[in-house]
């Protein structure tokens, strides 16, 4: 497979999944204002920053607004052009992606890519969103999941389709872990949790149904929140599809799938990565989680999701870019030289 053609699934996947959980972890910080009974200017800085800080464009985000508002923050998440991780931003890229390997992937696909696309730039995603944000969301999480069943249903399980996987899992755990870590600021920090008091239950329970968490956490813990569950099922769940654990597990069987590397071995950085990884958070507890701290666990966690990334691209996309660029230009210079 060429390794242009592997970069545009890759980054497709990747995108498509951003897009549906930057809705998700947008959604849950407007619920959590629920919590809050005095609101002011001070208060509600401090719920929204943290979510563009946790995007990494607070740069962009100062360049471009001035104060930090629900108003501001979930424009420059959701519509803003000029933020390359909005919702819009990421669709945008993901039909891109799409399009320069229109035929790698099937026809219902790219309609699929193009329908979600054609609705977030139409003047009806603006009435939906001003009327009721949380029927937008709906229907961009929704778009996202009619997306994923599409290529599980329709495309050929080659290597293409383990870079669909790897961006897939690699941007779900990242962004899994983004969404817990907006209770953070809820939690001493270290140390186990207190028993959640009625407001605090409630903002937990928020993460858990952004995450659509909510059915298998009560199936196996009951309708009580306590944190500490909430942490570890988001997390360390070998069986629930959006932990991070659980991801990272389908990250490393994609990217072993691609080279051919049988398990317990590695054959470049990115598996020997994902592996390490896999093996911390198979063999991690509740209690490990909150003596380093959650907050603190969690940016240890994207940092090493982070370094697979590059590594899965050293490994698959640069030196080829590299090669081919070597080439052309060798190219280019016996073509001067044969015309001289």
């Amino acid at each position: 497979m060429l390794s242009r053609v592997a970069n545009s699934l890759y980054w497709m996947s990747r995108y498509l999944e951003r897009a549906e959980n930057i809705a998700r972890l947008v959604d849950v910080n407007l619920q959590l204002l629920l919590d809050f009974r005095n609101l002011d200017d001070t208060v509600l800085t401090a719920h929204w920053l943290p979510i563009v800080q946790s995007s990494g464009d607070e740069e962009t985000f100062r360049r471009l607004h001035g104060r930090t508002t629900g108003q501001t923050v979930t424009e420059f998440m959701v519509f803003q052009p000029a933020n390359p991780n909005s919702i819009v931003s990421s669709v945008d890229q993901a039909r891109e992606n799409a399009r320069m390997v229109r035929d790698q992937i099937t026809v219902e696909l790219w309609e699929e890519i193009n329908r979600l696309y054609l609705f977030l730039h139409s003047p009806r995603a603006r009435e939906l969103w001003r009327g009721s944000p949380s029927d937008f969301f709906h229907t961009v999480r929704n778009g996202s999941l009619l997306l994923q069943g599409l290529t599980d249903a329709t495309v050929v399980r080659n290597e293409g389709w383990s870079f669909i996987q790897a961006g897939r899992y690699l941007e779900r755990a990242d962004k899994t872990s983004r969404i817990l870590d907006v209770r953070h600021a809820s939690l001493p920090a270290h140390g186990a949790p207190a028993s959640a008091n009625q407001a605090e239950a409630l903002g937990w329970s928020a993460v858990l149904r952004s995450c659509s968490a909510w059915d298998a956490y009560k199936a196996l813990h009951g309708a009580e929140i306590q944190p500490e569950l909430v942490a570890e099922f988001l997390l360390l769940s070998d069986e629930f599809p959006r932990s991070v654990r659980f991801c990272v597990d389908r990250l490393d069987e994609a990217l072993r799938s691609i080279s051919g590397t049988a398990a317990g071995r590695f054959c470049n950085d990115a598996e020997k990565l994902a592996g390490r990884l896999l093996a911390e958070l198979r063999f991690s507890t509740a209690e490990d989680i909150f003596e380093v701290g959650l907050h603190d666990y969690i940016d240890v966690a994207q940092s090493k999701l982070n370094a697979i990334g590059d590594a899965l691209f050293q490994a698959y996309i640069f030196q080829s870019f590299q090669q081919l660029e070597d080439h052309e230009l060798r190219q280019q210079e016996e073509q001067q030289q044969q015309s001289r």
